[in-house]
């Protein structure tokens, strides 16, 4: 069956970026086993948007993810606060173990996840 990877998160956009996020997430093929990971809650509310992704995946797969991710991330701000696309990702690796995926700053950046994210993959 080969390995498995757990993603889940979450990004956080104003309103021009989200519609920004929606096109890249959209231009994948509807068929594409992992692009129904993502979702786009019906109703945004307040001043931040949301967008959340979550799938378990084979671990071939998690380069089409993290590509995705990086043309995200690269997003501009689109208006004068500056407000780049942020978020927060944790990858459960079958073998490699949890890593933290923080967007920001226009890019993705790894880290090991900390010791209080270990129950997620109890």
């Amino acid at each position: 069956m080969g390995v498995l990877v757990r993603i889940r998160g979450w990004l956080e956009c104003d309103d021009q970026q989200l519609a920004q996020v929606r096109e890249i997430v959209e231009a994948d093929d509807a068929d594409r086993t992992y692009s129904g990971g993502w979702a786009f809650p019906p109703r945004q509310y307040n001043f931040t948007n949301w967008v959340f992704f979550g799938a378990e995946m084979r671990a071939q797969s998690v380069d089409w993810f993290l590509e995705r991710l990086r043309r995200v991330a690269r997003i501009p701000a689109s208006d004068d606060d500056g407000d780049l696309i942020t978020g927060l990702f944790f990858v459960s690796h079958e073998v490699d173990g949890m890593s933290e995926w923080q967007v920001r700053d226009s890019t993705v950046v790894f880290q090991a996840a900390g010791q209080e994210y270990q129950f997620l993959d109890e």
